[in-house]
């Protein structure tokens, strides 16, 4: 019985006796010949997984001149000529290849690349395609990472408390780091080697400076020991105000040359303990936080001076975009392109900025950020978020591959038709040298490390498209069922279809027709369409919706906002025009009346009841398919993701409800007669609290 924690590597026996006998026939002795930590830590994993999968002993023997190569055969006795076919020519030094090799009749896997870590990765890939129960006939794949930077973002705080967090306490026991090396240090490295990510940043953007202190750098020192065999770099959050905080200057100004000095004392400080950590990654002057905008400074200054120190240590800076002002009285969504686009191609080469996926914050459905489509020189990287602060916490089952690949697959129309999210962010479309992808990670102590069993599979499904953007989320759902759960078609094709329909059900009973941000204030936990007290325009749900007897949505055309404007004629034309816009971005772009008429010939109000209804009913239907599933799944993880289901139908029935009668008090019309009738009164729902919500922000005082 599992309980999770072996995430996707948890190597069951092969059940097909068939397959078995094919595996343990040809996979007999394993020849490495390297004794690298890496290669070590490939040995390890070899073990570990041909052990579990073919329930067999492995033999290792060593064969002189291999290098970073690995073959696994029947044959004790390799000729000596063996690496003469041996190639890793075209490789990069993350790449890799796995092919069946034949020589004097007889035939060999061979997994080589130019360095350790590409061999690392390869060793991952060639298990995953025995977990799978692939053939090992005619293998022949080469793989290259398509993204340079590869990272997770830990929001986790140094008491162990993680901001939008929902699967237990971080995961980084700082009290007793550096002497007490948890084995989940371990399994984290090895679980996000095996998809590629190679980078984390092990706290929140909302940094405290401490983490800089010599204190925590020790501290910091021995998790970055533990991730190197893994090709994992650890990033830092730099506080912008460190130099006041833990400098003792007086100020932390940019053009200051005493903060200069001390950014550059603090980095080489960093570098001689840990000699290949990865750079910083910067919120600044948004929600709060300190930064250049302080001093009458600009971002570029800002991160031209972090680039500046990181410099002689190929060392980057991660600066997040995003911004917003509660004295910039615009459209939020416009913030972040009006500060950042003026300063394109002025920023230091090793500077990166992290955009997030859409304009405003990680909802469950968002257009493309404008600025995808408008700095062609200056490297952008996606921030996604794989931590449900939006869809529902951990309670929900919502696939978000699903969302990061709408994403990805988002035409800008910079350079004409084509020119995709993905290409710009894996730098092809403008020839970029540094690219990047981030995902805000949903990890924490949690047994299973997710809080939901599916949620693992988001994770999975991040590290997956850093590696290759154009991966689609059919493929990563297959693979992740078959690796975490069963082989058998009958369990994965059902459950697949559930999958990939899940998070359109989430943003049907949440969000539909491109409504946004209605949730609740502080915590995010539920509907708060009717939130409009709080002290800044656009914390309010009402900010967003703009809700009125005539109608509702967010006019971001030239005769609204004019949002629409920061992106390429070709995409505002498209949302502009009410024939064109796809339905499910309406009320995103334009404030409508509520007797509207959907394409469907049903006016926009009874279009949001059917499918906040039709939201409901998909949950309904996901709970169905996972019961049939019982025959092939565990006892324990079959009836933790049935009580989750059904905490996903109470909650969707609520927004529903809550949301419509809400609604209703504009509308003053009835509800479609599709549409099931409240459970409970708007007030009723008006009155719930959860100060005690899980994720809560931290005050910082």
């Amino acid at each position: 019985m599992s309980n999770g924690y072996e995430l996707w590597l948890n190597y069951q026996k092969v059940t097909d006796d068939a397959l078995l006998n094919q595996y343990r026939s040809s996979l007999q002795t394993v020849y490495l010949e390297g004794e690298s930590d890496t290669h070590l830590a490939i040995k390890k994993e070899l073990q570990m997984g041909l052990g579990g999968l073919l329930d067999t002993e492995v033999v290792f023997q060593k064969y002189n001149g291999l290098g970073n190569t690995l073959i696994v055969s029947k044959y004790k006795d390799l000729p000596q000529d063996f690496k003469t076919i041996v190639t890793a020519e075209g490789l990069t030094e993350e790449g890799y290849i796995i092919k069946t090799a034949q020589l004097n009749g007889k035939s060999h896997v061979v997994v080589s690349s130019k360095e350790d870590v590409g061999l690392l990765y390869g060793t991952f890939h060639f298990l995953r395609l025995l977990q799978t129960h692939s053939s090992l006939a005619n293998i022949d794949i080469m793989e290259m990472p398509k993204v340079n930077i590869r990272v997770l973002n830990h929001w986790d705080n140094l008491d162990r408390s993680v901001e939008r967090g929902y699967a237990g306490f971080s995961i980084w026991n700082w009290h007793t780091l550096p002497n007490y090396i948890d084995q989940r240090y371990i399994d984290y490295a090895r679980a996000n080697a095996s998809v590629g990510i190679n980078g984390t940043v092990v706290t929140n953007v909302n940094a405290n400076a401490l983490i800089l202190t010599p204190h925590y750098l020790e501290k910091v020192k021995a998790l970055a020991e533990v991730f190197r065999p893994y090709g994992i770099k650890v990033y830092l959050t730099a506080r912008f105000s460190a130099p006041i905080e833990i400098g003792g200057l007086e100020t932390a100004d940019p053009l200051d040359a005493g903060v200069i000095q001390w950014w550059k004392d603090k980095t080489k400080e960093i570098y001689t303990m840990i000699p290949d950590f990865g750079g910083f990654l910067v919120k600044a002057n948004s929600e709060g936080q300190p930064g250049p905008q302080n001093y009458g400074r600009s971002h570029l200054d800002g991160a031209n001076l972090l680039a500046d120190a990181l410099e002689p240590y190929d060392g980057v800076v991660m600066w997040r975009a995003f911004v917003y002002s509660e004295h910039d009285p615009t459209d939020r969504a416009k913030q972040a392109y009006s500060e950042f686009l003026p300063e394109d191609g002025k920023f230091k080469d090793n500077v990166i900025l992290q955009v997030k996926n859409g304009a405003i914050d990680f909802q469950p459905r968002e257009p493309f950020h404008p600025m995808f489509g408008a700095m062609p020189n200056t490297p952008l990287m996606m921030e996604f978020q794989i931590t449900k602060e939006y869809l529902g916490f951990a309670t929900h089952l919502a696939f978000l591959p699903k969302l990061f690949e709408e994403t990805l697959k988002s035409d800008t129309y910079r350079k004409g038709k084509g020119a995709t999210v993905a290409k710009v962010i894996d730098g092809s479309l403008d020839n970029k040298k540094l690219s990047g992808m981030a995902g805000v990670s949903n990890v924490g102590t949690d047994i299973n490390w997710t809080g939901h069993p599916f949620g693992q599979a988001d994770w999975y499904g991040f590290g997956r498209l850093a590696w290759d953007p154009y991966l689609s989320a059919e493929d990563i759902a297959d693979e992740w069922l078959r690796l975490t759960f069963s082989n058998d078609d009958k369990f994965v094709e059902p459950v697949k279809k559930m999958m990939i329909e899940s998070r359109e059900a989430v943003v049907n009973y949440m969000n539909p027709l491109g409504l946004h941000h209605i949730f609740d204030t502080g915590h995010h936990y539920g509907p708060g369409p009717w939130v409009g007290n709080l002290s800044r325009p656009e914390w309010n749900p009402v900010y967003y919706h703009k809700a009125d007897t005539e109608g509702i949505g967010f006019d971001r055309t030239k005769t609204g906002s004019n949002a629409l404007s920061q992106y390429a004629p070709e995409v505002e034309e498209m949302f502009t025009n009410l024939e064109t816009c796809p339905e499910e971005y309406l009320l995103w772009f334009h404030h409508l009346p509520w007797d509207y008429t959907l394409k469907n010939g049903r006016t926009l109000w009874e279009g949001m009841g059917l499918k906040y209804q039709e939201g409901v009913d998909q949950v309904r239907d996901m709970i169905k398919i996972w019961k049939a599933m019982e025959p092939y799944v565990d006892e324990f993880r079959h009836h933790q993701v049935s009580m989750l289901l059904n905490i996903q139908l109470k909650e969707a029935i609520w927004w529903k409800d809550a949301c419509m009668l809400y609604f209703q008090t504009f509308s003053k019309m009835d509800f479609p007669k599709e549409m099931e009738a409240p459970e409970h009164t708007l007030e009723y729902y008006k009155s719930l609290k959860f100060p005690y919500a899980p994720g809560i922000r931290p005050r910082w005082d």
